[in-house]
């Protein structure tokens, strides 16, 4: 491995070590898993967006909670807002600071929650979908930089990754997003646990 590789990896690791070693970081977890939980057993579908790799982290959220993460289970109501002719359609129409919004506007419920991806913290976009959310009585959860930017004090939730790095910030993310679904699968499903 060349000394690039290493160097990278163990960038990432002091990284992550940084994130594990926050304080309230179990108790931040807790509440956005007992966010999206509620949410999810009363039958709302949670909502994701974020721009360039965040849209994929935002992917990757929903099809997950539809599909499965550990255990086969019933599947769970969400959605990315990524569909390439909505995202084509309303940029065109409105601007792409727009384009979450309108969706949140379309298809947010009361009750239901929002997962904001930016790894700066200041996407005009996502902050605009965090402010339609509130509008709706969403609760958002957000992921964020090492600042939390201007989204932090839109959620209810804020996980801050310490870094200004976009790499790093989104190899953390990642890891957040797999924790908040086993979360909520254990919370939701625990006999399939029990039973594994």
């Amino acid at each position: 491995m060349n000394h690039f590789a290493m160097m990278a990896l163990r960038e990432a690791e002091a990284v992550l070590g940084s994130f594990v070693n926050q304080a309230g970081l179990e108790v931040r977890f807790d509440k956005a898993v007992g966010l999206l939980a509620s949410a999810l057993q009363a039958g709302i579908p949670v909502i994701s967006c974020g721009n360039g790799g965040s849209t994929c982290d935002a992917m990757h959220l929903a099809q997950e909670l539809v599909g499965r993460y550990c255990q086969d289970r019933p599947p769970l109501p969400a959605m990315a807002i990524s569909d390439p002719s909505y995202l084509t359609c309303a940029a065109n129409d409105f601007g792409f600071e727009e384009v979450f919004a309108r969706q949140v506007a379309a298809l947010g419920r009361e009750g239901g929650v929002l997962v904001a991806i930016s790894t700066s913290g200041d996407s005009t976009n996502v902050l605009k979908a965090a402010k339609a959310a509130w509008e709706k009585g969403m609760q958002v959860i957000g992921l964020t930089g090492q600042s939390g930017g201007q989204l932090e004090p839109l959620c209810q939730v804020c996980f801050k990754v310490p870094s200004e790095k976009t790499d790093r910030i989104q190899e953390v993310h990642i890891k957040i997003v797999h924790n908040l679904i086993y979360g909520v699968e254990k919370r939701l499903f625990p006999s399939v646990f029990e039973n594994s």
